[in-house]
């Protein structure tokens, strides 16, 4: 038999059971805030308890904030992603923990705040924020003690079995991607083809390569493009992230405030230019163009005078090596902090300077062999690719199978199946 049901007159929750009470989350938890450490200490440390951001555990302290049941969410940074924990912890000054009073069950409000409509209390500056005491003057929908168990321990085995298949999908799309590098790596540094005599290149990234391959400095194998916008020959702005490579500014949909209106100060890149960002190329902001436009001061433009440009997409290529980011990395001279909120430095942006970018050694085939390397990569990058989109689609619909299933459950709308009520 159905149960009766009544509007809650909230949108996110919708309707719940006519039993169930409609209650504001403040008399039930107590507001706590994170603070900064005093001391690191090492994982093994006798005692050692874990510091918690947005992310988990990330180091540990040798100092109790508190101990037991909680529920924990970001306050500055990355919002909307709570963390239940039953253990002695401490957790940083951008991070909100709840405790619990008055029969609410800590996991069954975790699962809640799981599926709770964060968006209209988060505050859009250039970090993102909310502010605690908002979110428990909402009402939450809270059946009798034993309906919140019931629904805790139901969702608990399903949600295991959910969250191993997350893992593993996950796992999957990592093994994927350290094969795309992997395939990469082989064919600039050894080739596609098969039986050739090799020799030591004496530069520890590249190892043994073809005989009949040149070691080149990067200055020799492409010449640099320093034509300035000015006069404004361009106003068709290029943006250049990790993930696309270079894209048109106009079909960007974040951090559309860092291109000024002054086009003058800005550089030229032409279709078939490798543009590389200074400050990125450290973890893969390379890629070659497909627009003539304007880029920004702090990119490098490099260019070859081939019809096809497939030097500057061979170089693409190895620029984008595993291997290569390492030989960037070591070249970076300075720290430029993101802090997304979990009080760590999310992305270190070591600038690479244009004298050490030209100095690298990297190793040069034939033009033609340069061809075939690049129409393989293509296809073979093009095919993991399409294997990695369809992981992460599956992904996503675990995920959003996982909130679904939650929300029926945490708002009344499906109870607990018989066979798995105690």
């Amino acid at each position: 038999m159905a149960r009766e049901m009544k509007d809650s007159g909230i949108e996110w929750i919708g309707e719940i059971p006519k039993e169930w009470e409609l209650v504001q989350l403040r008399r039930f938890v107590n507001i706590n805030n994170g603070r900064e450490i005093r001391r690191e200490v090492s994982k093994d440390y006798p005692g050692s308890i874990g510091v918690y951001g947005s992310g988990g555990i990330f180091k540990y302290t040798d100092e109790m904030q508190y101990s037991g049941k909680a529920v924990m969410f970001g306050r500055k940074g990355t919002l909307g992603k709570p963390l239940y924990v039953d253990d002695s912890f401490w957790t940083v000054d951008t991070m909100y923990f709840l405790t619990y009073k008055n029969g609410l069950d800590e996991r069954f409000n975790y699962y809640q705040l799981i599926v709770f409509d964060w968006e209209p209390y988060i505050t859009h500056t250039a970090i993102p924020s909310i502010v605690a005491s908002q979110i428990v003057a909402c009402h939450f929908p809270i059946p009798d003690r034993c309906e919140q168990n019931r629904i805790t321990s139901y969702l608990d085995k399903i949600c295991v079995k959910l969250d191993n298949m997350i893992i593993k999908t996950r796992a999957s799309i990592e093994e994927y991607k350290r094969l795309k590098q992997a395939v990469i790596t082989q064919a600039v540094t050894k080739g596609i083809r098969d039986d050739r005599q090799m020799k030591d290149s004496g530069v520890e990234w590249i190892g043994n390569t073809p005989i009949d391959w040149e070691l080149i400095p990067f200055r020799y194998v492409l010449k640099e493009r320093q034509e300035k916008n000015s006069p404004v020959k361009s106003v068709e702005r290029l943006s250049l992230s990790i993930d696309l490579g270079v894209t048109l500014y106009a079909e960007k949909t974040t951090n559309l405030d860092r291109f000024k209106d002054d086009f003058e100060q800005y550089k030229l890149a032409y279709e078939g230019d490798l543009v590389m960002n200074s400050m990125n190329m450290i973890v893969g902001a390379t890629g070659v163009s497909d627009y003539f436009g304007c880029v920004s001061p702090v990119y490098y433009t490099f260019y070859d005078e081939l019809e096809d440009h497939v030097t500057a997409k061979y170089c693409e290529y190895i620029f984008r090596s595993k291997t290569m980011l390492r030989v960037l990395y070591s070249l970076g001279k300075g720290i430029y902090a993101i802090v997304r909120g979990d009080d760590r430095v999310n992305t270190c942006r070591l600038k690479v300077s244009k004298e050490d970018l030209k100095s690298i050694i990297i190793p040069v085939p034939p033009v033609e062999e340069q061809r075939e390397i690049v129409s393989y990569l293509k296809k073979k990058c093009e095919e993991i690719d399409e294997l990695i989109a369809k992981k992460e689609q599956y992904l996503s619909e675990i995920e959003n199978y996982k909130k679904s299933l939650i929300y029926e459950y945490v708002t009344g709308k499906k109870e607990v199946p018989l066979e798995y009520q105690v």
